[in-house]
């Protein structure tokens, strides 16, 4: 799994069992991430007359590197979060990051959650935007501020391991299956096992969905199902896949991400008919959903299209 707690207290992990999407769902939507249409200004680049000439219309700065423009008057008496606000209802990237620069160079000080919660909606401008490298860059601001820890390791995960940097994205989630709460354990050691999975390191997989189930409560069958299709990989035998599937079908999870493992699962099983309507299920959710969302899931994407691709060749 790519990668996978956001009011006011908006910070956020990376998939949700049930979504696929924000877990702990604290964060402002990243329903504008993948806009990407410029504004009226920007389309045409004809000269316009004026008073004092011809004037060439400017194209937005790149986000990666977007300056810090100049408040405006009717704005100087705003709020780091009052910025904030701004950010969090931002209909694009673009938008999110303007909102949260300006927030972030307010000349008063920062509270740490609110300095905390304007990186994040940064990170999340950059990370929409495919700027991997410097989402990674924002979320390691965040570390040390002493707001969800455990999330923040988890935004540095979802960040570096879409750079391509595995092994750092798994120190990242250790560090976040260790910071956390009793509450949110389960998650982390979950999404570890996912990147180590779609990575073929199955045995060290097989461990960290131990763990997940260990401590699981409602999504126990999620993490119970993914365990079983590590040892799979492993070339471990399996028993009782039919009721693996039965009770990960009737939990929450099996709507959403759950999809991929009973797809997968129901494959094993040689319930082909089933496998291609969850993994065919899945793959049309996570296309139509957020652009963040199918950044994050793409491992997952792959692997169920080579699924059903070698269903269809078989076939």
């Amino acid at each position: 799994m790519s990668m996978r707690s956001r009011g006011t207290s908006n910070v956020g992990a990376i998939v949700d069992p049930c979504t696929g999407w924000g877990k702990l769902n604290l964060v402002g939507s990243d329903k504008g991430s993948r806009d990407s249409a410029t504004s009226r200004s920007e389309s045409s680049s004809e000269s316009r007359p004026t008073k004092r000439g011809p004037v060439t219309a400017r194209r937005r700065p790149n986000i990666a590197r977007a300056p810090i423009k100049a408040m405006p008057r009717d704005r100087r008496g705003l709020a780091p979060e009052d910025y904030l606000a701004h950010a969090l209802q931002a209909k694009t990237a673009a938008a999110r990051a303007n909102w949260a620069q300006r927030g972030l160079a307010h000349r008063g000080s920062l509270e740490p959650t609110t300095k905390a919660m304007l990186l994040r909606q940064l990170y999340l401008a950059f990370y929409a935007s495919g700027h991997f490298q410097q989402a990674y860059e924002i979320a390691l601001q965040m570390v040390g501020l002493g707001v969800l820890e455990d999330v923040v390791q988890q935004d540095c995960a979802r960040a570096i391991h879409a750079a391509g940097d595995i092994d750092l994205a798994v120190g990242h989630l250790r560090l976040a299956a260790r910071q956390a709460p009793a509450s949110r354990r389960a998650f982390h050691w979950w999404t570890l096992g996912s990147l180590l999975f779609l990575a073929g390191r199955h045995p060290d997989a097989i461990a960290a969905f131990s763990r997940a189930a260990r401590w699981g409560t409602r999504d126990k069958p999620l993490y119970r199902g993914h365990l079983a299709l590590a040892k799979l990989g492993a070339g471990i035998q399996i028993r009782g896949i039919s009721q693996l599937i039965v009770k990960l079908a009737d939990c929450p999870a099996g709507q959403g991400y759950g999809r991929f493992v009973l797809g997968h699962l129901a494959y094993h099983a040689d319930r082909w008919d089933d496998a291609r309507a969850y993994l065919t299920r899945f793959v049309e959710r996570t296309a139509r959903g957020h652009a963040a969302m199918a950044m994050a899931l793409r491992g997952e994407v792959e692997m169920a299209r080579a699924t059903l691709a070698s269903m269809q060749k078989a076939s």
